[in-house]
């Protein structure tokens, strides 16, 4: 029974998705022609420029490490019926708290000593961003979504006092580079990455993946969580302390955003600088819910995204670089639009195979 509810997960998770992404074909297809290009022309480009070098693979490799991060904390967070819009800030305060402790760890520090303490400062550095608007939440009745746009704002603009009144090297707006604590990148593995800003952070954010999967299915806390989503009345009056599971779970979910801070601070620059994000923590939000607040869903969306991101710069030659973020909206109200078809549809194979 369980390997058939697994099963059953799987498939809500990945058939919409799917769905959506033919969609997106098709009225890219109308687009592309609409601007007098040859839609097989523009998408060959596309994939050569992504999935067929080596270099644009590795670039796709390396958003698509943010947006896994960012996308499993918005997911998380809308299991247990919370708006977290705060990826932003929360993404930034991980990268920055990252940075600062590889600056202040000693040069030379062993790097398995030097990496899991910078990771963890990301951790709680975004843990702690996501704590307030849980907390609010939980003690105050505040909604989430004005806190955490708020947050946004006040926690870049107090980073960004910060660094350029203490922190920041002569005329520039970032940090000195980190003392200890950096990870490598592919291209000192894999010699054709060559380039490519694609690092060992990618891992971490896979590994994180799996963790959240196995927190939200199998363990008690998660079974809390999802029960706080779906029917928090409910839930409260079978024990389940709802606001403590709000704050746990804003505070898993800043988390997660700040992990994804590593992956330009550790990763690939090593020092923290203003608006490295490139909206990705917003962008998180479109991940999620394309991935139907599934892991394994969120880490195919955060490979569709980071892919039409680098391809845009592939095709721009060729067609307005407006048509991937057209194509990116696209995807989101096909998911939409998909999402109670395809469980229509899902249902009734499943009632015509029980017959």
């Amino acid at each position: 029974m369980t390997t058939i509810a697994a099963r059953q997960r799987v498939e809500e998770a990945l058939l919409p998705p799917l769905v959506a992404l033919l969609v997106a074909l098709v009225v890219g297809d109308i687009l592309i022609l609409l601007v007098g290009q040859s839609p097989g022309a523009v998408y060959r480009l596309m994939l050569s420029g992504t999935w067929g070098n080596w270099y644009g693979f590795g670039q796709v490799l390396y958003k698509a490490t943010t947006l896994l991060c960012t996308g499993l904390a918005v997911a998380l967070a809308l299991r247990a019926g919370l708006f977290n819009i705060g990826g932003e800030g929360q993404l930034a305060a991980g990268g920055f708290a990252a940075a600062v402790m590889g600056l202040v760890l000693p040069a030379g520090t062993p790097g398995i000593l030097a990496i899991p303490l910078c990771i963890g400062a990301a951790l709680a550095a975004g843990g702690l961003v996501g704590a307030v608007p849980g907390v609010m939440k939980a003690r105050f009745g505040a909604h989430e979504v004005i806190v955490t746009i708020m947050l946004n704002f006040i926690v870049l603009a107090f980073l960004n006092w910060i660094v350029a009144s203490h922190l920041h090297v002569p005329e520039t707006l970032h940090t000195p580079e980190m003392r200890a604590g950096t990870l490598p990148r592919l291209m000192d593995w894999i010699s054709p990455f060559h380039g490519s800003a694609a690092n060992a952070s990618l891992f971490i954010a896979i590994a994180a993946a799996v963790i959240v999967g196995w927190m939200l299915f199998r363990t008690r806390g998660g079974f809390e969580l999802r029960a706080a989503g779906l029917q928090p009345d409910a839930a409260e009056y079978g024990g389940v302390r709802v606001g403590r599971v709000w704050i746990k779970a804003f505070m898993i979910s800043g988390a997660l955003a700040g992990l994804g801070g590593i992956n330009y601070t550790l990763g690939y620059k090593h020092y923290y600088e203003e608006g490295f994000s490139g909206g990705a923590g917003f962008l998180g939000i479109a991940v999620a819910l394309v991935g139907r607040n599934h892991p394994l869903g969120v880490v195919i969306a955060a490979f569709l995204f980071a892919t039409l991101s680098q391809g845009g710069l592939a095709i721009h030659a060729l067609v307005p670089k407006q048509m991937v973020e057209v194509l990116q909206g696209v995807v989101i109200l096909a998911v939409a639009a998909a999402v109670p078809e395809v469980r229509r549809l899902v249902q009734g194979v499943r009632a015509g195979a029980a017959r």
